[in-house]
């Protein structure tokens, strides 16, 4: 054991040997020695700092996995029903404290409907409270006649949460259709949200004195989460022609560069006209950047969430500020001729996690796909 000891310390001498640096100031050479110990000792800090650093990542990795494994259980399954036995004998032990429950429930739907949270996962699967919440009317009636009228509020409450979640779910439905038309994953858009930068204080919700939360409520949350998602998503797809079009004078793709002639990528369309034309926001969004490029002259960047992002460049002025909120078809500029550019055009690109895709699939397609999942969601609304 101490020639095995002994042999790694000859071994970490070795890597770390005494060293000897010289400094020269003002003619004069000072020597500076670093021993062999100094060394390790730097050098084993060094490694301790990382191992606590990887344990730090691996934790808040696993944190997150759970909570994510955690959502999507309860969405591949249905939320557990209570039965009338169950309620009758909640009623009968304290009225009171059932209709405080109660008090919390409502509550609970109304935040549902003013503040929809974020984070979810897609689930199919929506418990059917009907049949039991009918015998708890039955049963409460007959043993607790003073409760009848709570239970009768209870079932209502059930049915409605019941009822909005299928609602909500027909909807995300709807959207993640429209979506994937359009050549895009709705599970990146649901993920994109996830991970947005949020906080602010805890403040949990519950359906019941002891701080819990019925499964079907938490199940109503998370599809109206996913519902909310997909389709601010949906709007923030470029839909809206970014110019008056008089000709798109440059495709996407390889083309013959106008200032080499070598072949080069061109990662956007370009739309001709006259300097001083309006430019206009291809899709709901926030403005990102107004400033100069190297290359695109005067440019602005719209980010319209989910990692989208659209870019106007060769600008001969601006009409909007960063941070400010824009919506389709909203001015933000007019055509110019800054930067690398042969002639007053607008070069317009789409941009999905700062990798350039061809804009003309979005600008042909989706005003359609958009028409027809706004008819669909005004007909959901209507017959929901």
């Amino acid at each position: 054991m101490h020639f095995a000891v002994g042999g790694t310390l000859d071994r970490l001498r070795a890597w770390f040997p005494d060293r000897e640096f010289f400094m020269r100031s003002q003619g004069q050479v000072r020597f500076i020695k670093v021993s062999s110990r100094v060394q390790m000792a730097a050098a084993g800090t060094v490694a301790l700092a990382l191992a606590v650093w990887g344990l730090s990542l691996g934790g808040m990795a696993w944190s997150q996995y759970r909570a994510e494994a955690d959502r999507a259980s309860l969405l591949d399954r249905e939320a557990r029903v209570s039965t009338a036995e169950e309620r009758v004998d909640a009623y009968r032990g304290n009225i009171k404290a059932v209709a405080s429950d109660l008090k919390r429930r409502q509550d609970f739907i109304e935040e549902m409907v003013d503040s929809l949270p974020a984070d979810v996962k897609q689930g199919a699967k929506v418990s059917d409270s009907s049949g039991e919440a009918s015998k708890t009317v039955s049963k409460v009636s007959a043993s607790i006649p003073e409760a009848s009228a709570l239970a009768r509020i209870e079932a209502r409450q059930l049915a409605f949460v019941e009822r909005l979640t299928r609602y909500a779910d027909r909807r995300a439905a709807r959207a993640a259709q429209a979506i994937r038309k359009l050549g895009l994953d709705p599970r990146t858009m649901v993920n994109a949200k996830t991970h947005e930068a949020m906080g602010g204080p805890l403040e949990a919700l519950s359906t019941a004195a002891d701080g819990s939360i019925d499964p079907r409520f938490e199940r109503l949350g998370l599809s109206l989460a996913r519902m909310e998602a997909l389709e601010r998503g949906l709007q923030g797809i470029p839909q809206v022609l970014p110019a008056s079009v008089e000709m798109v004078t440059s495709s996407y793709g390889v083309r013959r560069d106008p200032f080499t002639g070598a072949a080069a990528m061109h990662s956007g369309l370009d739309f001709r006209g006259p300097v001083g034309a309006p430019i206009y926001a291809a899709a709901k969004g926030v403005v990102t950047f107004v400033g100069q490029k190297s290359g695109y002259g005067n440019i602005v960047e719209v980010s319209h969430g989910n990692g989208m992002v659209t870019r106007y460049a060769h600008m001969s002025k601006f009409s909007a500020h960063v941070g400010e909120k824009v919506k389709a078809g909203a001015v933000i500029g007019a055509i110019g001729n800054t930067g690398r550019s042969t002639g007053p055009h607008l070069h317009f690109e789409v941009r999905i996690n700062g990798r350039a895709v061809n804009p003309r699939p979005f600008l042909e397609s989706a005003p359609d796909v958009l028409k027809e999942a706004r008819r669909n969601a005004s007909s959901e609304r209507t017959n929901g």
